[in-house]
């Protein structure tokens, strides 16, 4: 199954967990305005809830709200949305993907489920599917986190295998939301990888402003400084990454002396 940290990695809750539509009606997109029945708000109401015990990685739970809202409104997009991750997450594909459609089909300017279903495709090797998602989530004009499916095609063509790709993603990325902590990690490390440490030591400084410290921060600050020669701050990041994160995989990658 997907560590839950590495779905909410690779989102920053990039699928917009909360998000209700993205930006858009949450209603048939073809439709035009969308007048909110009581039937509607109920299902609005149960399709939050799940949301909420999805990110609490309580999937039994979340899965019966999800039932509860499309039982009430079948023509709900996000309750669709919500069972697409929920069945990702328990790599259950064939119905994640048929739920992901589901949503996409009864709005198809709902970004944060194009947005979804294209990390879906990217994480099953489908990565120029993928691509194309994120492009659609993109094309809606009133998506309030664009940012987000830039920085998600970023990480879907590193998985790729295309790192140019990537960093011209991760720029654009930081042209849209200067202040994003993932795009801003992860282009550091695509620097470091090419040998540019000065440029990947200004990165994680900006990252260290902007965020908390995270496991994949700190290794990196570890590596840099190992390869700068700075052995008392090399020291520091050790010290760091070890206390706060140790059972993270880049603990396990230092206990075992794996720096490249």
């Amino acid at each position: 199954m997907m560590k839950k940290g590495v779905w909410l990695l690779a989102l920053t809750v990039l699928a917009g967990c909360a998000g209700m539509g993205g930006g858009a009606s949450s209603g048939d997109s073809m439709s035009g305005p969308v007048v909110e029945t009581e039937a509607r708000s109920r299902a609005k109401v149960f399709t939050e809830l799940g949301f909420a015990y999805f990110n609490r990685s309580q999937m039994k739970v979340a899965l019966d709200e999800a039932r509860k809202a499309i039982a009430i409104d079948s023509r709900y997009g996000p309750a669709y949305h919500l069972l697409g991750l929920i069945y990702m997450e328990l790599e259950e594909d064939r119905l994640a993907e048929e739920n992901f459609r589901k949503a996409i089909g009864i709005d198809r300017a709902d970004s944060d489920a194009h947005n979804s279903y294209g990390w879906f495709l990217c994480t099953r090797g489908r990565h120029g599917e993928g691509l194309v998602q994120f492009t659609e989530a993109m094309r809606n004009p009133l998506y309030d986190k664009p940012e987000l499916a830039m920085a998600n095609s970023g990480l879907c063509s590193e998985r790729k295998g295309d790192l140019r790709q990537a960093e011209a993603y991760y720029n654009k990325a930081l042209k849209l939301a200067p202040n994003a902590p993932l795009p801003t990690i992860k282009l550091a490390n695509l620097h470091f990888r090419n040998g540019n440490l000065n440029e990947a030591q200004r990165l994680l400084t900006r990252h260290q402003q902007i965020s908390p410290p995270t496991a994949e921060a700190l290794w990196l600050g570890l590596r840099i400084e190992r390869k700068l020669g700075d052995r008392a701050q090399e020291a520091v990041y050790n010290q760091q990454l070890r206390r706060h994160f140790p059972e993270a995989p880049e603990t396990q990658l230092l206990l075992r002396g794996q720096y490249e």
